[in-house]
């Protein structure tokens, strides 16, 4: 039989903590996501390319790759959406 602070088998505590691991868990998920759609990996994805492509090309620092990337959207604007 479940006692007062028993919900369903579960103390109250635990199912708390379910709970905030599910919104943490699809906060994270929101956040990959919008990261991903708004190019967040793309700088380390270049870098890893260079690397392993190019390796006697200097790495950009990240500002410099988003500063030439702005540019040459700018420079040629059927490669974007809007």
């Amino acid at each position: 039989m479940s006692s007062a602070g028993d919900a369903g088998g579960r103390s109250i505590g635990s199912a708390a903590r379910a709970l905030a691991h599910r919104v943490w868990t699809g906060a994270r998920s929101v956040a990959r996501w919008y990261s991903a759609i708004n190019g967040g990996q793309d700088y380390q994805r270049y870098v890893a390319h260079l690397r392993r492509n190019h390796p006697d090309r200097p790495v950009p620092s990240e500002r410099d790759y988003w500063r030439e990337r702005y540019a040459e959207a700018e420079r040629n604007p059927t490669n974007r959406c809007c």
